[in-house]
């Protein structure tokens, strides 16, 4: 499936307002952007989400949640190297031109040690009235009995919040 221009320019209209309204730059460059975006509507076509189009999706929405754009690893890449992975994201000051995107290193670990990682929940605080839930995203905090439907600050889904205690 090819996307049409008018489904490429929705969506990369859609994630400019977004990602601006969040405090976000999308990279400058729009028709690398838009290359990007294009990817982004063939994964969701493929796989039924949004996965990032620099990374091998397993096709296993539990297994990608880490990698559905944006994934979980953008505001640490955009902090320490100026982009996220596939440069979609950029800081302000690439996104002014004051400064160029550089290489950026996975921070994705391999799949088999993917799967060996196992999350505890901690018992400490464990009297309170509610759990606290935080967006893998973009660490937005809420203390109820189930995660919100959508982020209310990077609009990610409901599955991409983790009980944090």
């Amino acid at each position: 499936m090819t996307p049409t221009k008018e489904q490429i320019n929705a969506l990369f209209e859609k994630m400019k307002k977004d990602s601006s309204l969040g405090g976000y730059s999308l990279n400058p460059d729009e028709e690398f952007t838009k290359d990007l975006v294009s990817s982004l509507i063939v994964n969701a076509e493929r796989y039924g989400y949004q996965s990032c189009p620099c990374r091998l999706a397993e096709g296993n929405r539990y297994a990608d949640l880490d990698i559905i754009c944006p994934c979980d690893y953008r505001d640490l890449d955009v902090s320490e190297f100026g982009a996220c992975y596939c440069a979609l994201y950029v800081s302000k000051e690439i996104a002014e031109g004051k400064k160029q995107a550089s290489s950026i290193p996975e921070r994705r670990k391999p799949k088999h040690l993917r799967k060996l990682e196992t999350k505890s929940s901690s018992n400490v605080l464990s009297d309170l009235p509610y759990p606290i839930w935080r967006c893998k995203v973009c660490g937005y905090l809420c203390a109820r009995d189930e995660p919100p439907d959508t982020c209310p600050i990077c609009k990610v889904s409901k599955d991409r919040f983790e009980k944090f205690i």
